[in-house]
């Protein structure tokens, strides 16, 4: 079975080899056709400490590392600043 892998920006990084990064979910609403924001936070995995506050970056679904960190941090998409998105290769 294949992991899940979600994109989304980096909102805190004040824990040891931890991030939480939330994932933003659009969709269109079954009844009225609005698009409807959701967002949610994981907790992933960051060995090396290499990410921070603003980061957007690509997480994997993992087996359980602790009691709320399911998920492993893949690499960087882009760096955030101040709502525009850079681009890293």
């Amino acid at each position: 079975m294949p992991r899940r892998i979600l994109q989304g920006t980096v909102r805190s990084a004040a824990n040891d080899k931890t991030v939480v990064v939330e994932v933003e979910r659009r969709f269109r609403h079954p009844l009225y056709g609005k698009f409807v924001k959701h967002n949610k936070k994981y907790k992933a995995h960051d060995e090396d400490n290499k990410y921070k506050v603003g980061d957007i970056v690509a997480i994997e679904e993992h087996r359980p590392i602790s009691k709320t960190k399911s998920w492993i941090v893949k690499g960087l998409v882009g760096v955030s600043k101040d709502g525009d998105v850079e681009v890293v290769d």
